[in-house]
């Protein structure tokens, strides 16, 4: 979080929990800031690949004729088919369909960064790029948690537009617990040097039954 963090309460809470909704700085989408795009092997390498097939087997069937033998069976069989049916025939359009659907996914794929479990970090250098997994800031974020006394145990979620921290206090007040808390943790996500930190939501109850 840079700057002078917003702070919304949220709504009230029931006596054994306490929580907060703090929203740092969101900022614009900076240039040299934007998302890591994923490379989408495995979707490049099967389109490739069907696309690698059936050119062969047209090239093949090409030659075929060409070398005075007979075409394949399925071309005759393909071109009688679309010579046949109308436009509205239900496998006419389901094939339209499919081809659709298909043309779609990759058209999202390509227009789309992925690699959503990566969060960018300030660029010290206008020439190297860095990338935090979030996985990884998640631990770090409970790892600081968990020093705060009274903290008995805690589940961090990193997410896109947010950072969920739920906390279980066994010992001292619940709004002191929450207040070290937020202090700890907006420290922590400003060390973790992100390009744009997501608000922090945190929220803080006793345990349960059990020790739950």
């Amino acid at each position: 979080m840079s700057g002078t963090p917003d702070t919304t309460a949220g709504p009230t809470a029931p006596p054994a929990e306490s929580g907060a909704t703090l929203g740092g700085a969101s900022g614009g989408h900076r240039r040299g800031h934007r998302r890591f795009w994923s490379a989408r092997r495995v979707p490049a390498g099967l389109l490739a690949l069907a696309v690698l097939v059936i050119a062969g087997w047209f090239l093949y069937d090409i030659a075929a004729v060409r070398a005075h033998r007979p075409g394949m069976s399925w071309r005759h069989e393909l071109a009688r088919q679309l010579a046949e049916r109308q436009l509205d025939d239900v496998w006419v359009l389901t094939g339209a369909a499919v081809a659709a659907a298909l043309g779609l996914w990759l058209l999202v794929l390509a227009l789309t960064p992925g690699l959503r479990s990566v969060l960018t970090m300030h660029r010290a250098h206008p020439d190297v790029r860095a990338g935090l997994d979030r996985d990884a800031a998640a631990m770090v974020l409970r790892d600081r948690a968990l020093e705060v006394a009274g903290v008995q145990s805690v589940r961090v979620a990193v997410k896109r537009r947010r950072t969920d921290v739920r906390a279980v206090s066994h010992f001292r007040d619940l709004d002191e617990v929450r207040k070290d808390l937020t202090a700890v943790l907006e420290g922590a996500i400003r060390l973790l040097g992100l390009a744009r930190p997501s608000p922090l939501t945190l929220r803080v109850r006793r345990p349960g039954r059990k020790g739950r």
